[in-house]
């Protein structure tokens, strides 16, 4: 394989989920063959999955096995909770020398459990931190690489049109930092949706927006606390879970993770009153989509205080 250009490899998505369908749109768009695979296929759920994959020429595999074994390289993007259990299955017939790319926002101690099982089997195993959004950046988001394998694949993601640096040799510092930047990012949208809803139902929300103007003056409260809604409205559900892993990663070193804690609380409990319908169809234009967040604060409020 290492003397077939990256150009010509033949990549392997599990998870086709947003993150998946985004990175399979641009590695077609470059030319790149693209098979992919998702346990949500076979139910009602992959409807769209299979019609996106009809539409961009991604082939789509049966399991992961036959995914891994016919593909020279492997990239996981899952939810969080399901990064070892992937890892797991697609060790069972991965080729000798296929990289695998582990993008999944999962705790450092996951990230080597699953290497582990890649590397016993032959393959060679990346973590992979995705240090921001992805949709606006698709597969230019910054990527952090970590692991022995992490600087032979470098050269390999950029010639497929990633944006990816090379953090360390060691496992689990490339996650490490994601983790603990996802206890400001994930923590700041809780704490703003809690914030910015409670002093909504006091009637005080311009007060409180005037004086965190004051405090920070380079942040638009308003335009940002829309996004954070709009964004965990949306993902609250991976948000939660990636928070579970941040949680995770702060036990790992002996730390009670009461922030990241709440913080995964809040984000699911989010995702319930999406899944209810709260907030719209998932799907349709008006979704998330409100450039207003005391929309969606007052369809909070009206969930919890019926009447008043």
């Amino acid at each position: 394989m290492s003397d077939i250009p990256a150009s010509n490899w033949h990549v392997g998505l599990v998870g086709y989920g947003e993150v998946g369908r985004i990175l399979a749109e641009d590695l077609r768009g470059r030319g790149v063959r693209v098979s992919a695979f998702d346990l949500k296929l076979a139910g009602a759920a992959g409807g769209p999955m299979r019609e996106h994959a009809a539409t961009h020429a991604v082939a789509l595999a049966s399991s992961h096995a036959a995914l891994a074994s016919g593909v020279d390289l492997i990239v996981s993007a899952v939810t969080a909770s399901q990064a070892v259990p992937v890892a797991q299955a697609c060790a069972a017939a991965v080729r000798p020398g296929t990289f695998f790319l582990d993008m999944n926002s999962a705790s450092p101690g996951a990230k080597i459990r699953a290497a582990r099982l890649i590397d016993a089997a032959g393959g060679r195993y990346v973590e992979g931190a995705v240090m921001t959004s992805i949709p606006p950046y698709r597969i230019r988001v910054p990527l952090l690489l970590g692991g022995s394998h992490a600087a032979a694949l470098a050269p390999a993601l950029d010639a497929l049109g990633f944006s990816a640096k090379v953090a360390s040799e060691q496992l689990g510092i490339a996650s490490a930092t994601k983790m603990c930047r996802s206890v400001m990012i994930k923590g700041l949208e809780a704490m703003v949706i809690e914030s910015f809803t409670t002093a909504r139902a006091y009637g005080v929300e311009d007060a409180v927006l005037t004086s965190l103007k004051g405090t920070f003056p380079g942040i638009d409260w308003e335009k940002q606390a829309a996004y954070f809604f709009q964004r965990v409205i949306e993902h609250g559900r991976r948000r939660s879970e990636e928070v579970r892993e941040v949680a995770e990663t702060v036990r790992e070193i002996g730390l009670t993770p009461w922030s990241a804690a709440g913080t995964a609380e809040r984000q699911a409990w989010i995702a319930d009153l999406a899944d209810e319908g709260l907030f719209g169809q998932r799907g349709s234009q008006d979704f998330a989509g409100s450039a207003d967040w005391r929309i969606e604060a007052d369809r909070i409020l009206a969930k919890v205080k019926p009447g008043q």
